[in-house]
């Protein structure tokens, strides 16, 4: 085998071990869902703190993000993988010895913290690895898959992990994969950075953003427990608000910014992100919603809840698999176009569901399309998001598009979560308390939390038309990764 040949080989073997850190990192924000009653039991919890369970690695997750992703152009981006990767699984040991709910939280946040410096070091090394082309689009169809399927995959997993060996063990799953990352990362990553003489970093920026950041995803999140009107809502996401302004107004006069705003000027760029956004409000918060009704509704049990979602995981495989072959000949716009609309016939499915549902015909069947349209929807919006950009802002750019579908999911979950707690709670009152209406009521609240969602999915279709350029999306079609420089 030739140099050049081993050189090939290695890059698609570290292509999957980056490829199953991300897979991990989105498994980890489900899998503790399913798990949380025998957490809650087991640690004493407080009913009102079970939702800080998951909360805890979203809000650290989604506020340094954007501040990870800069960091890696700046330190490098291997060492930020591996400093990650090592803050991820030492969290997630010590965070299964939890003996208390404080422990529990504080061990989860600290996860967040080391997804958010893992996740735009990977995508960036990915990004920089493959040449723009067919070649980056497979990359990225692999990526997709791992990605997308990973929620669903953290359901079916934490069901049968809580099932037969204890709800611990769905934070020690980590460890060996993190072991293993740590030891082959030096072998197989190449290290890279920002070549530019410039490498001041922008601390104030940093401070502020990753603080208005963390605030909102915390708004976000509470507005499920508190209400959208709420004193604590209005005045938090007003703080929030203030410290981004702050933020951008830095940015402005820094000589080395964190977030240097020029990279805004690419349109696609921004369109990708906003659509990131939209997908995120629209599907993100789907596992939520069909797990409740299966579970509330249905009566089915956790280790049955899981197994319900192995379909979608395979389906979104699949489909990120053929949306990477089709990006390369019809470029990212139309691909993008027909995932979010087959998201949007999903979920518009999702508003009939009945009350006595069948798992074939009410469940299997929209969550097949809503699987389909994330693979085909996912790939080509990550690949409109670091499409041109230049190695040194690949850090940044991918922590843009992490940072956008973060926050993205908070805010989906809040928005949807409260349009589903309302109308279940105004049939409540409306059947006089009568506990026997309860899944009548909250049926019906999911259907309108699904009709919500297909409206995201929508404004979702309306941006990629508008927004995303046609001739952006073409650049790229039918070229051959050999015609074009290392990006």
């Amino acid at each position: 085998m030739t140099d050049e040949q081993l050189a090939e080989r290695r890059k698609w073997i570290a292509l999957a071990l980056l490829a199953t850190t991300q897979f991990v990192i989105v498994l980890d924000a489900a899998i503790v869902n399913v798990a949380i009653p025998s957490i809650g039991r087991d640690l004493k919890f407080a009913t009102e703190n079970l939702a800080w369970i998951p909360n805890a690695y979203a809000l650290t997750f989604g506020g340094f993000l954007l501040l990870g992703g800069r960091m890696a152009d700046l330190l490098g981006r291997r060492r930020l993988f591996m400093w990650g990767l090592m803050l991820f699984g030492v969290s997630s040991l010590l965070g299964g010895f939890s003996q208390s709910e404080s422990q529990l939280i504080a061990f989860r946040a600290l996860q967040g913290l080391g997804a958010a410096l893992l996740a735009p070091s990977a995508l960036s090394m990915v990004t920089n690895m493959f040449s723009e082309g067919s070649e980056r689009n497979t990359a990225l169809g692999v990526w997709g898959a791992v990605s997308g399927s990973g929620g669903a995959a953290g359901v079916l997993l934490g069901g049968v992990l809580t099932e037969y060996a204890g709800w611990e063990w769905v934070l020690w799953v980590n460890v060996p994969i993190a072991l293993i990352a740590v030891i082959l990362a030096p072998r197989l990553l190449v290290e890279s950075r920002r070549e530019s003489e410039t490498r001041h970093f922008d601390a104030f920026g940093a401070l502020t953003v990753t603080a208005g950041l963390s605030l909102l995803v915390f708004v976000l999140v509470e507005t499920v427990r508190v209400g959208w009107g709420s004193t604590q809502t209005v005045s938090l996401l007003a703080l929030s608000i203030a410290l981004i302004v702050v933020f951008i107004v830095i940015e402005r006069r820094s000589v080395a910014p964190l977030v240097p705003f020029s990279i805004f000027r690419k349109r696609t760029l921004t369109g990708a992100n906003v659509i990131g956004l939209l997908i995120g409000a629209s599907l993100f918060s789907m596992f939520f919603f069909l797990s409740r009704y299966m579970q509330e509704v249905l009566r089915y049990d956790a280790l049955k809840t899981g197994l319900s979602y192995l379909p979608l995981a395979l389906v979104i495989i699949a489909s990120a698999g053929g949306a990477s072959v089709l990006v390369t000949k019809l470029g990212f716009k139309p691909v993008l176009i027909a995932g979010l609309g087959l998201i949007t016939v999903g979920l518009l499915w999702f508003t009939q569901l009945p009350v006595d549902g069948v798992y074939l015909s009410d469940i299997l069947a929209p969550m097949i399309i809503s699987a389909a349209g994330l693979g085909f929807a996912f790939v080509p919006v990550t690949i409109a998001a670091v499409s041109g950009i230049s190695a040194d802002d690949s850090g940044l750019a991918s922590g843009l598009i992490n940072t956008s579908q973060q926050i993205g999911g908070a805010l989906g979950l809040a928005v949807l979560a409260t349009i589903a707690n309302s109308q279940t709670q105004d049939l409540i009152q409306s059947a006089g308390g009568n506990p026997a209406e309860l899944p009548s009521a909250l049926t019906e609240g999911f259907q309108q939390a699904f009709l919500a969602g297909a409206g995201f999915a929508v404004l979702g279709i309306l941006a990629a038309v508008f927004v995303i350029r046609s001739s952006d999306s073409k650049e790229l079609v039918g070229v051959d990764p050999v015609e074009l420089p290392m990006a």
